[in-house]
């Protein structure tokens, strides 16, 4: 199969390798028709992982069931399904309670399996023609029958659309709540989308690219371009001085200045300042333990100044960490299914498999207009 191999830091190709096969009783094995590019990805990309030379990329899958294992029951050849960026055996302690991304068999040694990615275990990625899923009948999300209409919507369910919504949950979105989201990135458009989903009253999105801002207004959220001034002063105002009840960091250790340098604690640490006292934070932008092209020694060891004493004096509170997406897939598949919301409005590249190294060079450039990229093997 051919298939988007990383060989090193800004350098992926395009690469025929084994076919991707059902390998235990429990795996499916899909044919991928829709597979994302994800910010996430790039961290990969440039080099700022420990992901080894050789691994297939892309967690962000979607795809038509062609073989099952002989131990699975409810998948069947031929449903279209969500795949879920972490995968999850479904009878683990974590996975019983729920958190999915943080599974304990897929991985022995590490809370937590994913495709393609550094760290998160052995299993190639969805960035090829086929991909094997294992523990199928538990991670397969089945969609419904206007899958190849609505291809753009459902595929933002295997990560984009439930991280943005984790976001918003673990910050305790409530309705009439006042929103401040750090990022317009997909997920930081998810995560506006998300908290409107669940009442919020007033959604504001702090970014500094004119594209990602006028996605912001198509979503219906509040664009804040942090160009113009302070995102602080900016927020304060548009909420009376008092700050947002709740914030959302979409950004991650990889934040960076108008200028184009980089600070990791930046957007955390601004989220503190803009959150009024007694609100919470979900922040879903990805951090590392460890990233030896870090701006600073601290940042190097995943570490960074953080602003406890204003957190503390406010009496914040914060939660953090990957999505568990299949707490919240379905229910958001079904949103879809019902045309109550089309996440799918954020796509801005559809492209071939061949065309991947380039749309990874113009994504990590941050050229203008390529916000979210599909990929169609």
């Amino acid at each position: 199969m051919r298939a988007l191999v990383y060989h090193g830091p800004k350098n992926v190709s395009v690469d025929e390798v084994p076919d991707a096969k059902i390998e235990k009783p429990t795996d499916v094995l899909v044919k991928i028709t829709t597979t994302n590019i994800c910010g996430s990805d790039l961290h990969m990309y440039e080099g700022r992982t420990d992901v080894e030379e050789g691994k297939i990329l892309g967690h962000e899958n979607m795809g038509e069931v062609i073989a099952v294992g002989d131990a699975v029951e409810r998948v069947k050849v031929g449903d279209f399904v969500s795949l879920p960026f972490n995968i999850g055996c479904g009878f683990c302690k974590n996975c019983e309670r729920g958190f999915t991304g943080f599974c304990l068999t897929v991985n022995p040694g590490f809370a937590g399996g994913a495709y393609g990615y550094a760290d998160m275990g052995p299993y190639a990625g969805g960035q090829a023609e086929l991909l094997r899923v294992p523990f199928g009948d538990f991670n397969c999300l089945r969609l419904p029958p206007d899958v190849r209409e609505k291809q753009n919507d459902y595929t933002m369910l295997s990560d984009i659309f439930p991280t943005g919504y984790h976001a918003a949950a673990m910050a305790d979105v409530q309705p009439g709540d006042s929103v401040v989201v750090y990022g317009a990135g997909p997920v930081g458009l998810m995560a506006a989308l998300s908290s409107t989903i669940r009442g919020a009253s007033k959604v504001m999105v702090v970014d500094r690219q004119p594209d990602r801002l006028a996605l912001v207004n198509k979503i219906g959220a509040i664009p804040v371009d942090d160009t113009t001034g302070d995102p602080i002063e900016q927020v304060l105002e548009l909420t009376g001085g008092e700050g947002a009840d709740k914030g959302l960091e979409c950004v991650g250790w990889q934040a960076h200045d108008r200028d184009g340098n980089e600070h990791p604690e930046m957007t955390i640490n601004n989220l503190i300042a803009s959150v009024r006292a007694t609100g919470a934070i979900g922040t879903v932008g990805v951090w590392v333990p460890q990233d030896p092209e870090g701006p600073n020694e601290l940042a190097k060891d995943g570490k960074i100044p953080f602003d406890m004493g204003l957190f503390f004096q406010k009496g914040l509170r914060m939660g953090t960490g990957q999505a568990n997406v299949k707490a919240y897939n379905r229910q958001l598949r079904d949103l879809i299914a019902a045309d109550k919301v089309h996440p799918g409005m954020i796509v801005s590249h559809e492209l071939s498999l061949d065309e991947a190294p380039d749309a990874y060079r113009h994504f990590d450039n941050r050229e203008d207009g390529w916000t979210k990229i599909l990929l169609h093997p």
